[in-house]
């Protein structure tokens, strides 16, 4: 018979605290940890309040050296940011863990909870856990103070065109709008023959040239002049301005080409008409109906102006119209516009009603005209065209007449129209009667062209009922499909004011 002998346990022995004398287990101090929490403080040189600089306006914490950094409540960045504030007093201690103490969001407070370790006497590791607490501290960033400023300004793109009508600026306010390309903006000063945008960088002033170098035929000079230097750290403070000219092009003016230049475009006459400005300067020959893009480049290599003002346009009454069905076409011809249909028209002035006096044209509107209507057009025979190329044309290559757009009741359109457009909000020096009508133009403009309209948004106008897309006389009226709704935030949702939600 034999005998199971148990294996023995060893267990360590205690010993007694030599500060307060409770058993404890072995340790390189030999005293229990209430004693040598007491006689020893890990986190001291640690501050236990801390100030953060938050900017209210842009929403950004303030990070040493000079960088202002986009950050949420309670996340990395942020949890990162408060550990680089006490970044010295922790390199004498071990992190271990790091979290966020919740708080109201409208408490100014932040609280971290931290856990530090450290070697204390003998070689004992002392572990302690304690909260940092943080005071967020309002402080204007240096990029809001120069918004707030409105006169501080590092760039400023100067947008020009040296033409008398305002068409393609409204159409330009449109597409900066619709793209949020005004966000950036300190001011928007409104001159006579232009546009003056401000910026606090000069990389939003350059992204502004390349938007209308995208969006309308351009070029452009930039140009900077010093305002401070510091000769120590060998940096320099300059005002950048960006000067943009628009070709002097706008829709509905009757242009004359260069020989060479009608020549590339598929040999068309001279005497052309613009029916948009986009990208592009869109012509077309009323007596061909042949179309032609001009790019920029293009255009500043072979320059034309306008022959007409647009208060010269006249007002005629159409006394025959006819199609012309079978049109010869020379060799070498571009391309031939499918919206519109050439016409062969008798028309008399308005203004000469008590005479025998009429003029015969061929016209690209001839699928909108009938005999009796009214259209504007230049009268060209009895004006003076001081233009170098008509000079240089042979007298029966210049038509007596060109046509431009057929006239409607204008208070009635007005009256009809029930729908409306955003402003950029911008410093205006006056607005006299002459730039009404010319708005007044744009918006009929955007009303018979619909390819303008896709490039733009359109809101409803809620106080104007709704009716047909046309009216007794054939006026053209945008269909309610291609409206948006004006919608704003409530004012029960935010306690506030509320702002519209489109741009």
């Amino acid at each position: 018979m034999e005998y199971m002998t148990e294996p023995v346990k060893h267990t360590p022995g205690h010993i007694l605290c030599c500060e307060c004398g409770v058993p404890i287990s072995p340790n390189p101090a030999n005293i229990c940890v209430a004693c040598l929490r007491s006689k020893v403080d890990i986190s001291q040189g640690i501050p236990k309040q801390v100030s953060v600089s938050f900017c209210k306006q842009c929403q950004r914490y303030f990070q040493p050296p000079g960088t202002w950094v986009q950050c949420a409540l309670e996340s990395r960045e942020l949890l990162a940011l408060c550990l680089k504030k006490i970044k010295a007093p922790l390199s004498k201690v071990r992190l271990v863990d790091a979290s966020f103490v919740w708080t109201e969001p409208h408490s100014k407070r932040l609280k971290v909870k931290l856990t530090i370790q450290k070697e204390v006497m003998n070689g004992a590791i002392l572990q302690q856990v304690f909260v940092v607490d943080y005071v967020v501290q309002p402080q204007m960033c240096g990029d809001c103070h120069r918004v707030e400023a409105k006169d501080f300004w590092k760039a400023v793109v100067q947008v020009r065109q040296k033409t008398l009508h305002k068409k393609t600026f409204y159409y330009l306010e449109q597409l900066i709008l619709k793209y949020g390309m005004h966000q950036n903006t300190l001011r928007i000063k409104d001159i006579h023959d232009g546009l003056d945008f401000y910026y606090s960088s000069k990389q939003h002033a350059q992204k502004m040239v390349e938007f209308l170098q995208c969006t309308v035929p351009t070029r452009y000079k930039a140009s900077q002049r010093l305002i401070s230097q510091d000769v120590h750290s060998n940096t320099y403070n300059y005002k950048s301005t960006f000067s943009v000219e628009i070709v002097p092009i706008c829709k509905d003016n009757v242009v004359c080409l260069s020989p060479k230049l009608a020549q590339s475009l598929g040999n068309m006459n001279q005497i052309c008409v613009c029916i948009r400005v986009t990208s592009v300067i869109h012509l077309i020959d009323p007596n061909t109906l042949q179309v032609a893009d001009i790019d920029g480049n293009t255009f500043w290599s072979h320059p034309f102006n306008s022959l007409c003002h647009p208060k010269q346009l006249e007002e005629f009454i159409v006394m025959e119209c006819s199609i012309v069905r079978d049109l010869k076409r020379n060799a070498g011809a571009g391309m031939i516009s499918k919206k519109h249909t050439l016409g062969e028209v008798w028309v008399q002035k308005t203004s000469e009603m008590n005479t025998d006096k009429q003029y015969f044209c061929r016209t690209h509107l001839g699928h909108l005209l009938n005999p009796g209507d009214l259209v504007l057009g230049f009268d060209l025979a009895n004006c003076n065209l001081n233009d170098e190329h008509a000079n240089k044309m042979k007298s029966d290559r210049v038509p007596d007449v060109v046509l431009i757009k057929k006239s409607y009741d204008r208070t009635k359109r007005q009256r009809r129209r029930n729908w409306k457009l955003k402003e950029l909000a911008r410093d205006r020096e006056n607005m006299d009667t002459d730039d009404e009508r010319q708005y007044q133009d744009f918006l009929e403009d955007l009303e018979e062209d619909e390819a303008i309209r896709k490039n733009v948004n359109i809101y409803r106008d809620s106080t104007i009922p709704v009716e047909g897309d046309t009216d007794d006389e054939g006026a053209p009226q945008i269909s309610l499909a291609e409206m948006l709704e004006d919608l704003h935030i409530s004012p029960d949702a935010t306690g506030e004011e509320g702002e519209s939600m489109m741009t």
